[in-house]
């Protein structure tokens, strides 16, 4: 982000969402909301003498509540700008931080401001977010030492708030016994049916790998259904993990108990594997959820306004699961790593590099060209049902009080609504339906003239 922010031609607009967008390839209009940071960013030279006098308290978001922020903070160390935020849920306006800024930065009356931008595509890069258990399942809210991979992420990180140094929640002492369940909100029915496409599993060995770098006599077992290890290398992962004594129990948890006393976690496996499906205690000081990759917050708001179609498991739907993973089904939009669906970060590479390259390729032509067969609508049949409308895929058809309008730079010709307008008032330009009978004619007449005799007499 740091290298992005230096160069000229990108303008990056944090602590901002998308606002409203409409026009069509080559011609967008986006309108940005850029949030009141209630601190100029002019002026704010990121000092950080306004943090120390803040009496507000509060969890900080970045360290997955780890450790504390006050009201008026900076997201992470190299933060894009280098400016504070303050937090006005948090902030009970004593005005401190005013009075100990030098640079007069604090401006408790700054407003959102609205952004207009122009734009001849679009790549949506939105990224995913933990799915997060309910309380009580797995333990999960229940008791302290039972969290998650990104909560261990953080606890592992060097600029965390554990500098790399992992501690039990309940009482900051290391853990000797550590175990890692997989599939947490994903290969459920009740839940998640869907799999991370094996990332869970791999961040799962990455991390007992690091635990046990730092600590050998750590105990690290990893309860899973399958482990999953798909791309270059990664198989060799996980046997490099087993080399180093990561101990890997195909099993299913049926429950997990704490001990009152010691906060320890007493955890009952059944053993898949058996033919009895035996059930065997287990003691560990610590469990780690490895739960799902999950659609980012206000994906389906963005959705709307981009007017993109969502896949069942919630994340941005591609052109083609297979064979193109990049284009949406809306020309000029295109996506970009886990905005598609879960990645790991060699794919969501790949797919950054794609969605550059047909970006690029789209703007260099100068020009786009489009197959003019359309949906057209006949105002004296309609009805504004509007069930064209619901239907498109691409969102190019309005029902206004003279019909139904189609867009015709959006409209992809796919024929959905001429098949379910109920009126027969949508049609596609250029197709009628005394071409489909001539055809089905010209297909019949060889049948017909090779029938013997006296079969037409008889039917």
């Amino acid at each position: 982000m740091l290298e992005a922010n230096r160069n000229k031609n990108i303008n990056i607009f944090t602590y901002s969402e998308v606002e409203q967008v409409k026009g069509f390839i080559g011609n967008y209009s986006v309108v940005i909301r850029k949030k009141a940071r209630y601190v100029k960013e002019t002026l704010c030279n990121g000092c950080g003498g306004c943090f120390k006098v803040c009496p507000s308290i509060g969890p900080n978001e970045f360290d997955e509540g780890l450790g504390p922020r006050t009201a008026i903070y900076r997201a992470f160390a190299q933060a894009v700008p280098n400016v504070a935020t303050i937090d006005m849920k948090t902030c009970i306006k004593c005005g401190l931080c005013q009075t100990a800024c030098e640079a007069n930065a604090i401006d408790f009356d700054q407003k959102d401001e609205l952004i207009e931008l122009n734009a001849g595509v679009i790549i949506v890069a939105i990224g995913w977010k933990e799915y997060e258990p309910e309380t009580g399942y797995l333990g999960y809210n229940k008791y302290e030492n039972v969290i998650t991979q990104m909560k261990l992420e953080r606890m592992l990180a060097p600029n965390g708030p554990l500098i790399g140094h992992i501690k039990r929640p309940s009482d900051r002492t290391r853990p000797k016994r550590i175990l890692f369940i997989q599939c947490v909100g994903s290969r459920d029915l009740s839940r998640n049916p869907w799999c991370s496409a094996g990332i869970c599993c791999l961040i799962s060995l990455k991390n007992a790998k690091l635990i046990k770098s730092e600590y050998p006599d750590t105990e690290v077992t990893i309860a899973y259904i399958d482990m999953r290890t798909p791309g270059k290398y990664y198989e060799e992962y996980y046997l490099k993990a087993r080399q180093m004594g990561v101990k890997l129990i195909k099993s299913n948890v049926t429950r997990i108990i704490e001990d009152k006393e010691t906060k320890n976690l007493k955890v009952l496996l059944q053993d898949t594997l058996s033919e009895d499906r035996e059930v065997h205690l287990y003691e560990f000081d610590m469990v780690v959820l490895s739960a799902a990759m999950v659609p980012a917050d206000g994906t389906i708001e963005l959705a709307n306004k981009l007017r993109v179609e969502l896949s069942p498991d919630g994340f941005f739907k591609e052109y083609h699961p297979r064979l193109n993973t990049v284009d949406t089904k809306v020309p000029g939009i295109m996506l970009s790593g886990c905005a598609q669906g879960p990645k790991s970060i060699s794919e969501t590479i790949m797919s950054a590099k794609g969605a550059a390259s047909t970006a690029g390729r789209l703007m260099h032509n100068g020009e786009y060209v489009i197959d003019m067969i359309i949906a057209v609508n006949s105002p004296e049949k309609c009805s504004r049902c509007g069930i064209c409308e619901r239907s498109c895929p691409v969102k190019a058809i309005e029902v206004k009080p003279e019909g139904a309008i189609v867009d015709e730079i959006r409209c992809v010709g796919c024929g959905l609504c001429a098949n379910l307008c109920p009126s027969g008032a949508m049609t596609l330009r250029y197709y009628r339906n005394s071409q489909y009978q001539e055809l089905i004619d010209a297909f019949l007449d060889p049948l017909v003239a090779c029938e013997p005799e006296g079969s037409k007499e008889g039917k």
